[in-house]
C-alpha cells in the first residue's frame, strides 16, 4: 500500500470553520511538510487545485530541490490550459524531478469558479473535453520518445503535427490519476492509470471498482485504485475522539449552513454523494455521529469524506472494515493539521500495520469532479 500526503496550499487551520490557530500558506511551511513526507518515506504529495490555492505546477517545481524521492500529484485542467502546452509542462517537470511527476485529471465541479476561469461547458461537455484532452496529452508524450508528431480532431479540441522535442523520464508518460462520476467511468477505463474515489461506504466503493474493472477489461487494460481519507490519529482511541471534538469546537451552525449552501451549488456528483451521507445533519455535540456520517465542514476542498478516527497502533482493525474493497495508495491529510513542527517531525500516520489478508491496490486524492 502506498500513501500520499497533502500540501495545504490554501493554508492550514487548527479548528474547522474559523481562522483561530490558522497557519498561513507560506513557502517555508510547504517545504517543511514536503521534507517531512519525503524523509518518512511517503510515496508523494497531492497538490490541490483551484482559485483558493497556490498554483500547483509552480509549487511542485519549487519543491524538487528540497526532496529526493517524493512524487508530486499535480492537476491537469482541461479548458484552462491546452493539452499540448500541458504536455510540455509535464515533460519538463518530470524530467527535472527525475521522473517524480504524477498528474491528476480534474474537470472541475464549481460552475462559478469555472466561469471565472473562462470555462462555460456543461458537466457532460466537460467530461467530453477531458476525454479529448487526455488522449492528446498522452499521445504527444508517448510519441515524444520517438520524435513522432500527432494529429487529432475532436468535438472540442484539435491538434495538427503536435510534437514534443524533450520527452519525459516516465514511459510512456507520467501516471494519470482521475476521479469522476459514473458518467466518466468509460473515460477512466480507457485512458487513466489510477481511478480515485472519496471515502464513501465500502459497499459503494466496491461496486464502483467492480464496474471500472469490467470496463477496463473490455479495453484490454487494468486500473489501479485510490481513496482519499482524512485521518485523526492518536496513541489511544479516546485521545483521538477528544482531538475530533476539539477540531469541531469552534464551528457554529451558521458557518456549516453557509458551507453546505456553497457546496450545493456545485454540479459535482461526488460532492452530492458526500452530502447524501449526512443529509444536512450536523451536531458537534455528537462528534462520532458527525464524523461517521461524513458531515460536510467548511474547509478548502472536498473535506466531506468520512474521517477515520483511530489510535495509530490499531489502524489495521479499521482497515478490516474495507479489506474486501480493492483500493490502495490512500492519500491522507491530518485532521487537525499539524502545528509548527521541525522538518523531521512525523505526520499523523506514524504506524500503519495492515494485515496480510487486507487488499488495498493503489490510490490518492482529487478535487471535485
Amino acid at each position: 500500500m502506498k500513501i500520499l500526503w497533502f500540501i495545504p496550499t490554501h493554508g492550514d487551520s487548527r479548528y474547522l470553520g474559523t481562522t483561530k490557530g490558522a497557519r498561513a500558506a507560506t513557502f517555508d511551511y510547504f517545504k517543511q511538510i514536503a521534507i517531512a513526507a519525503d524523509s518518512l518515506g511517503y510515496e508523494g504529495v497531492l497538490i490541490p487545485t483551484g482559485r483558493s490555492c497556490e498554483d500547483g505546477w509552480i509549487l511542485a517545481a519549487s519543491l524538487i530541490d528540497v526532496t529526493r524521492r517524493l512524487k508530486f500529484l499535480v492537476a491537469l485542467r482541461p479548458g484552462l490550459v491546452l493539452p499540448a502546452q500541458s504536455a510540455r509542462m509535464a515533460a519538463t517537470l518530470d524530467r527535472l524531478s527525475g521522473g517524480r511527476l504524477l498528474v491528476n485529471l480534474v474537470t472541475g465541479g464549481d460552475a462559478e469558479e469555472l466561469a471565472g476561469d473562462g470555462q462555460f461547458l456543461t458537466h457532460a461537455e466537460r467530461y467530453e473535453e477531458s476525454a479529448e484532452f487526455i488522449r492528446i496529452w498522452r499521445e504527444i508524450l508517448a510519441r515524444s520518445h520517438d520524435g513522432e508528431p500527432y494529429d487529432f480532431e475532436g468535438s472540442h479540441l484539435r491538434v495538427q503535427g503536435a510534437k514534443l522535442l524533450y520527452p519525459p523520464v516516465s514511459r510512456p508518460h507520467p501516471p494519470v490519476f482521475f476521479g469522476g462520476s459514473p458518467a466518466a467511468h468509460e473515460l477512466a477505463a480507457e485512458q487513466v492509470d489510477t481511478y480515485l474515489t472519496w471515502g464513501e461506504p465500502p459497499a459503494d466503493v466496491a461496486a464502483k471498482v467492480a464496474d471500472l474493472r469490467q470496463r477496463a477489461a473490455r479495453h484490454g487494460r487494468s486500473l489501479r485504485f485510490g481513496i482519499r481519507l482524512h485521518v485523526i490519529v492518536r496513541e489511544t482511541e479516546e485521545q483521538a475522539w477528544r482531538a475530533a471534538a476539539e477540531l469541531l469546537s469552534e464551528v457554529d451552525e451558521g458557518t456549516v449552513a453557509a458551507a453546505q449552501a456553497r457546496l450545493a451549488r456545485m454540479d459535482s456528483v461526488g460532492q452530492r454523494r458526500m452530502a447524501e451521507l449526512h443529509g444536512g445533519r450536523f451536531d458537534k455535540r455528537d462528534v462520532r455521529k458527525g464524523l461517521e456520517d461524513g458531515a460536510e465542514h467548511p474547509g478548502a476542498g472536498p473535506h466531506s469524506a468520512r474521517d477515520p478516527v483511530v489510535r495509530h497502533r490499531v489502524v489495521s482493525s479499521r482497515c478490516s472494515a474495507v479489506r474486501n474493497v480493492p483500493v490502495s495508495k490512500p492519500s491522507s491529510r491530518p485532521n487537525p493539521p499539524p502545528r509548527a513542527r521541525p522538518a523531521s517531525a512525523r505526520p499523523a500516520l506514524p504506524t500503519m500495520r495492515v494485515p496480510s489478508s487486507f487488499s488495498w491496490p493503489s490510490a490518492c486524492s482529487s478535487r471535485s469532479t
